[in-house]
């Protein structure tokens, strides 16, 4: 099972925010098997912030969560998504234009559709733009690329939903 993170769960992961850790804590109890992965947006984004944050804390947070992947750390970082050229990026425009996420969220838009191509069961995220994504107007756009849309979840909503 993958578990895609988008790019505010490995910086809150990287500043020690409870309930990120506990998160990802209740799934690496709950499903051994899984694999934590950064898309290939989260990576972008990360490396990002690591030179161009507004905080110092902010840059060295990305920068822990780079070398947190780099390390094999329980977190992995994908470089490629498997499809044809453009795919992501038109997938991505139509979530946008389809009224899923907000025009101006063009990342996000992106990191919902590498996590969907990526197989992903899961996006953990806490932005609120994500969270309110209608699964099933998800689902219907994403099936002519044979893609399943992933439960969107907030690391609290993981830990409170699946901690014993």
């Amino acid at each position: 099972m993958l578990v895609a993170l988008d790019t505010n769960v490995p910086l809150d992961l990287a500043q020690g925010v409870g309930d990120v850790v506990d998160a990802i804590d209740v799934i690496g109890r709950r499903i051994p098997a899984a694999r934590l992965i950064l898309p290939p947006t989260v990576g972008l984004e990360l490396a990002y912030l690591t030179e161009f944050a507004d905080e110092e804390e902010i840059r060295a947070a990305a920068q822990r969560a780079l070398r947190l992947a780099a390390s094999k750390g329980g977190v992995e970082l994908v470089n490629f998504v498997p499809v044809g050229h453009g795919v992501i990026e038109a997938l991505g425009a139509n979530i946008r234009q389809r009224g899923l996420l907000p025009n101006e969220e063009m990342h996000d838009a992106l990191i919902l559709a590498e996590s969907a191509l990526l197989g992903c069961s899961i996006l953990l995220t806490s932005d609120a733009h994500l969270r309110a994504v209608d699964h099933a107007s998800l689902s219907w756009l994403l099936r002519p690329s044979h893609a399943a849309a992933p439960l969107i979840a907030t690391p609290r909503e993981i830990v409170r939903k699946f901690f014993r």
